[in-house]
């Protein structure tokens, strides 16, 4: 039986046309770093790293291996499924902390390695929420008429702003790209909701204060560790669970539908910690929870992508099911969408 649901775009008068996820892929690297590997590099262990984060490992990229590649490998992965070729693709929107440079932004590197000829091509950035952000700009793009194919990249090579010395963080990221074809299909209603926030009052707690105009790079920023991003664990946790968990319950409250009628929860892979408390406080049950952690880390924009390709090539979504997609990030930013796929 086809789900009933409210349009949510309707209390806003919004005629545009449902846009719907037509194609999926991601791409990681080959390499493996293990947290036994890890424990060769700084003052940690195996069982501290999984009790604490459920991570066991995560792929790094090689040094000739950067952010436009992994996103290209997933792109093209995501064209094959939806059955497209890269003339046919309208925008590009690729979602990254670690673009491969400050400027030209990563999506026109990105145009050029797929061959999308000349169509429009930018970044956003919203650190771990950027998939769901840039998901959220390319839809109204597709509803209003614009464009009708849209490829959307979340990709991100945290290996490289990632002070390995530190263990409090260094346990945590990986590297990788997942990407979605974005397209109106008229049989379907695709995404159904969107929730987008932040809150700048907190942008210290998860940063890279070097290489902005603010701390342009020096020598003294590189050695002061400037370039390498900084956390303030507790305080991301906590307001990490409660971000997620609250725009959670308003994208299901905006579809008039409850967490039951979900069968596929994707949060944002930070720390198994945190999406235990979330799944916990909306009321999921551990089989509507869809977790790939502990293979990859924190890959950051890259994360709910990779996991979205990943449940529906493994038969966990089927065409009808309702999915939902929460995640929280540096700014702070949080999002949350639900999807019928």
């Amino acid at each position: 039986m086809k789900t009933k649901f409210k349009n949510p775009r309707a209390k806003h008068d919004f005629q545009g046309r449902p846009c719907s996820i037509t194609g999926v892929g991601s791409y990681v690297p080959e390499k493996i770093l293990t947290n036994a590997q890890l424990e060769k590099l700084v003052d940690t262990s195996d069982e501290w790293i999984t009790t604490r984060t459920g991570i066991k490992e995560r792929r790094i990229a090689a040094a000739t291996e950067f952010t436009s590649d992994l996103a290209a490998k997933a792109a093209r992965r995501a064209m094959e499924m939806a059955g497209i070729t890269a003339e046919q693709i309208d925008l590009i929107i690729v979602a990254s902390i670690t673009p491969d440079m400050p400027f030209p932004n990563t999506a026109c590197l990105v145009q050029q390695k797929i061959g999308a000829r000349r169509v429009p091509a930018f970044d956003i950035e919203a650190a771990c929420s950027g998939f769901l952000y840039a998901l959220e700009v390319g839809q109204n793009f597709i509803a209003s008429r614009n464009f009708e194919t849209v490829l959307v990249i979340g990709a991100e090579k945290l290996s490289a702003i990632t002070n390995w010395t530190d263990r409090n963080t260094c346990v945590l990221f990986g590297d990788g790209a997942g990407a979605a074809i974005l397209q109106s299909r008229a049989d379907s209603h695709g995404l159904l909701a969107t929730v987008l926030g932040a809150d700048g009052n907190k942008a210290e707690l998860l940063s890279m204060p070097g290489g902005g105009s603010r701390c342009p790079a020096s020598a003294q920023s590189v050695a002061d560790g400037l370039h390498f991003l900084r956390m303030d664990g507790k305080e991301t946790f906590k307001n990490a669970v409660q971000a997620m968990c609250s725009a959670a319950n308003e994208v299901l409250t905006r579809c008039e539908i409850d967490i039951t009628r979900i069968k596929c929860v994707i949060p944002h892979q930070a720390n198994r910690r945190i999406i235990d408390a979330v799944g916990e406080r909306l009321g999921a049950t551990p089989e509507q929870l869809f977790v790939n952690l502990h293979k990859y880390g924190n890959t950051s924009a890259a994360s709910v992508a990779i996991a979205l390709d990943e449940a529906v090539r493994s038969g966990k979504v089927q065409r009808g099911d309702l999915i939902l997609i929460v995640a929280f990030g540096a700014g702070l930013t949080w999002g949350a969408a639900v999807i019928e796929w």
